[in-house]
């Protein structure tokens, strides 16, 4: 039987878990499964620039890999949640920019596959993205 093993990123993922009552990862031997992560900062603050937002998303989907033993070169799978305003038929080009120079600068080559989706409400009124992943530990090295 494989071992389980629950993560909870300091800072802010301490205060979702007490708040909210869930873990941020969850380690199943080398598969790790990461709850949707925003970017926000530790006192659950959003930054006001989109970019800033989602390069802090991807700095909390690092952090919380971390806490279960995984990298982001572990990665085999990323969905990404983007608010776009009802009746868009396409999330922006504002938003695919600075996802797809996060995948370069922080997968070294990699190219896990990716679930792109426009939602209209995200977990909290100021976020416009959020990022889950997969990822089996070892498999990117």
């Amino acid at each position: 039987m494989s071992t389980v093993t629950f993560g909870v990123t300091p800072g802010f993922g301490e205060k979702l878990h007490e708040a909210l009552g869930y873990s941020g990862a969850v380690r199943v031997g080398d598969r790790v499964e990461i709850s949707g992560q925003g970017g926000v900062d530790d006192d659950l603050v959003v930054p006001e620039a989109l970019e800033d937002e989602i390069v802090l998303a991807f700095d909390n989907v690092e952090r919380t890999l971390a806490t279960v033993g995984a990298t982001w070169k572990d990665v085999i799978h990323v969905n990404s949640y983007h608010r776009v305003a009802p009746g868009d038929d396409v999330i922006g080009e504002d938003h695919n920019a600075v996802m797809a120079e996060q995948f370069r600068r922080r997968l070294g080559g990699r190219a896990p596959i990716w679930t792109e989706t426009g939602v209209t409400v995200l977990g909290l009124a100021a976020m416009r993205v959020e990022i889950r992943v997969t990822a089996v530990v070892g498999s990117g090295s």
